[in-house]
């Protein structure tokens, strides 16, 4: 089969010796000018998409398809499969439970202490004295919340549908797992139910002095809210890794904000080493006629 690999934000010679590895029978090109079975794309040059309207599948290299999707030019009759790697899964849990221990261990208090030569601690709680409130209980969720009640704390998931996960609770009920939590990790797809969902109502419904973690996507949060909730102090810090427009332009009050801490959208990057086998195993199935695996619903957006 003639494989296309069309990115302009991830490096083909990191991804085409592994790919060709996995793929010995198939031939991998740069350029769609022939006719493509398969498309391996992440923000693909323009007038990609256009090319594909006879391909077999679509193979997004990232898990977020909403950029694909919110293209033209995308063809809505070509099966469109999300990439979920083990190595992009275990990175964005590190970086959870990095932040969720920053805050839970005062971390983040002790570095401001730091800056103005003070001496001072604070109480310590244990693991069990606090609630994580995830939103999004896919495979990133999931995975961070197993490995978050492993250590002790208590999880609460939201999700559009009820999921049940051993030792985690679950809701449907937005409100009620804010109102449990001590602090908000935000893993959703962005999706029109889901922009704007951190708005200054849902934020208050926090507990007062949480967090919020945000390593999803920037429009699940209205940042004037989220300034009004820090500076009140209802909120005592926020951890973002993904903003409206990136890179975050040096205007804006983020950068500055002392109850702002952020990453260049870096909580998990997709890991050629873990995936060329998840994509292998899907340009199998399309080999034997079978359905690929993690394909998007186009109307739910993910």
């Amino acid at each position: 089969m003639n494989i296309l690999f069309a990115s302009t934000v991830e490096p083909a010679d990191r991804w085409l010796p592994l790919l060709r590895e996995a793929l010995p029978q198939d031939d991998l090109v740069l350029d769609a000018g022939n006719a493509v079975d398969i498309a391996l794309v992440a923000s693909p040059p323009p007038g990609t998409l256009e090319k594909l309207k006879g391909a077999k599948l679509i193979q997004s290299l990232w898990m977020g398809v909403e950029r694909l999707l919110a293209d033209p030019a995308l063809p809505r009759d070509v099966p469109l499969s999300r990439l979920v790697d083990p190595g992009m899964v275990a990175a964005m849990s590190e970086t959870v439970l990095a932040h969720v221990l920053d805050w839970h261990r005062r971390l983040y208090r002790y570095r401001a202490q730091k800056q103005e030569g003070k001496w001072h601690r604070f109480r310590q709680y244990m693991a069990s004295d606090h609630t994580v409130g995830i939103l999004g209980l896919g495979e990133l969720g999931t995975d961070a919340a197993k490995k978050l009640r492993v250590l002790g704390f208590n999880v609460i998931g939201w999700s559009r549908r009820q999921k049940s996960i051993e030792g985690i609770e679950s809701s449907t009920d937005l409100s009620f797992v804010l109102q449990k939590s001590d602090i908000i990790v935000c893993l959703l797809p962005l999706t029109e139910q889901t922009k704007g969902i951190l708005n200054l109502a849902n934020l208050r419904k926090i507990k007062k002095g949480g967090g919020l973690i945000n390593v999803a996507r920037g429009p699940h949060i209205v940042v004037p809210d989220l300034l009004a909730a820090l500076d009140s102090g209802h909120l005592a810090h926020a951890w973002l890794d993904v903003f409206d427009k990136e890179p975050l332009p040096a205007e804006s009050p983020l950068w500055k904000h002392p109850g702002v801490s952020i990453t260049p959208h870096a909580a998990a990057l997709t890991e050629p080493r873990t995936a060329v086998a998840r994509i292998a195993e899907n340009v199998e199935r399309v080999r034997r006629g079978e359905t690929p695996h993690h394909l998007v619903d186009f109307e739910a957006g993910y």
